[in-house]
């Protein structure tokens, strides 16, 4: 963040640096290309003016002295010389008094000097400070019948009244008291960032309860929020991936232990026949319970890379849901089931593989927690714009709770359920329709049943492509 806080300062300075020499330029450019020449202008009707004045008004060398003394004390340097060489100078003393080659022609050819347009400088527009008869506008003016030149300048240190140096001082306190803001502001807006720098330490060593408060309704403050909602969430996910290894270990756990304990009992040979056929009778259901939970965490570990390969193609629905009502109509005869539904033909764009798992999981739950004697109603709809399909049961339902939780992976409403199932299947199921662009609902009550009613869109670009 000091980094950071660097690079804020020198960018501003830089910024700083760059708009003064900006202004410069272009200052620079006005006073050469116009003001220069408006001022030299401006300087050549004030010194014609005195010039007027000397021609009309004064006569001898001491009015004429007295005159231009004066002119000197309201803020003019005056360089005066004559045809026999005779100079004189007035108000502050010129700090060069060589006369250039183009400044001599005021004398012998009466011509006038533009000395401030023609005047270059180095620096160019502090040319204009430049305290040199060079820098001056010269009139050529007769006096008692002899010839005289007046070089004329206003005196610049005259023309820097109180106003200026007040003005000049201001812009000194505008600058400091930018940059100071500057710095401080710098640091305030950093201190966030570095509180955000600490966080994102702590969640990098899982700790997800580091509290991050920060209240500001701007950019930074958005990102706070959304860092603290991305905690909540990790937090979430780290819980959710700690239960998921303790559910994996204990539903794989089980089926093991009782597979290793009721094949011991085999191989000690103190078993009659009855009991020899019930325990591989358990054998056989473990090791089914295993087959099909390696499955399903394959599926979900395969829909959960976001990538899963989809096969899509025209299904008839319809018949995909009859095969497995068919495919588990011992069960149902089993339980004395009754199973009721309404599928007219629907052919529509699906995974086909997927979606009989969709359809065997919601009907083995069905059959799995439906009373004895109980039913089980399939129906199958469209309209323009989406498919629905509904499975009511009515088994022993579940409770609201439940109902929020149903989707979450190995959970299982209540011990009486634990024996059978892995708690994968609903989670399957919803991934499945997600995956498809649908939507799961669900609506139980308990001893009154569950339904299940599935949403999917038709014609879901998504899926054709």
């Amino acid at each position: 963040m000091r980094t950071l806080y660097r690079k804020f300062i020198v960018a501003t300075l830089l910024i700083l640096t760059i708009s003064v020499t900006i202004g410069m330029i272009l200052a620079n450019f006005i006073y050469m290309t116009s003001t220069k020449q408006k001022i030299d202008q401006q300087n050549v009707e004030i010194a014609q003016n005195v010039t007027l004045i000397l021609e009309n008004m004064h006569s001898d060398r001491s009015s004429f002295e007295l005159f231009l003394e004066s002119i000197g004390n309201l803020g003019y340097q005056i360089y005066v010389v004559n045809e026999s060489g005779e100079e004189a100078y007035f108000g502050k003393p010129f700090a060069k008094t060589d006369l250039p080659k183009e400044a001599k022609k005021v004398l012998s050819k009466k011509e006038i000097y533009h000395g401030m347009n023609h005047f270059s400088h180095k620096f160019l527009m502090m040319g204009h400070f430049s305290n040199d008869v060079e820098n001056t506008v010269g009139i050529p003016f007769t006096m008692s019948g002899e010839q005289y030149g007046l070089f004329l300048r206003p005196n610049n240190k005259l023309l820097f009244s109180d106003i200026h140096m007040i003005l000049a001082w201001f812009f000194v306190a505008v600058t400091v008291v930018s940059i100071s803001g500057v710095i401080l502001f710098a640091k305030h807006l950093i201190q966030p960032i570095t509180k955000l720098t600490e966080a994102t330490k702590e969640i990098t060593r899982e700790n997800f309860h580091y509290p991050l408060t920060i209240n500001r309704n701007d950019e930074i403050g958005q990102l706070v929020e959304s860092f603290n909602t991305m905690q909540k969430q990790l937090q979430h996910n780290d819980e959710a991936r700690k239960s998921f290894i303790n559910n994996v270990s204990h539903d794989f756990q089980s089926p093991l232990m009782n597979i290793q304990g009721y094949a011991e009992l085999l191989l000690s040979q103190k078993v009659n026949e009855h009991e020899f056929r019930e325990y591989l009778q358990v054998i056989d259901h473990e090791s089914k319970r295993l087959s099909i939970l390696t499955k399903q965490l394959l599926l979900l570990t395969s829909l959960d890379q976001g990538a899963y390969p989809m096969m899509i193609s025209e299904v008839q629905l319809d018949e995909q849901i009859k095969q497995t009502i068919r495919r588990y109509q011992w069960r149902l005869q089993e339980k004395e089931i009754e199973v009721s539904y309404k599928l007219p033909s629907v052919r529509m764009k699906v995974d086909a593989e997927l979606m009989s798992n969709v359809w065997d999981n919601l009907l083995t739950n069905a059959i799995k927690y439906n009373t004895h004697g109980g039913s089980i109603w399939i129906s199958l709809s469209r309209n323009e714009s989406f498919l629905t399909i509904i499975v009511r049961d009515s088994g022993i339902g579940m409770s609201k709770e439940a109902v929020t939780q149903i989707f979450d992976r190995f959970y299982r409403v209540d011990s009486s359920r634990k024996s059978d199932g892995t708690g994968l299947g609903l989670s399957i199921v919803k991934q499945i329709i997600d995956l498809h662009g649908g939507e799961v609902k669900v609506d139980s009550k308990d001893a009154k049943g569950t339904t299940f009613t599935i949403i999917l869109p038709i014609m879901k670009k998504k899926l054709e492509e």
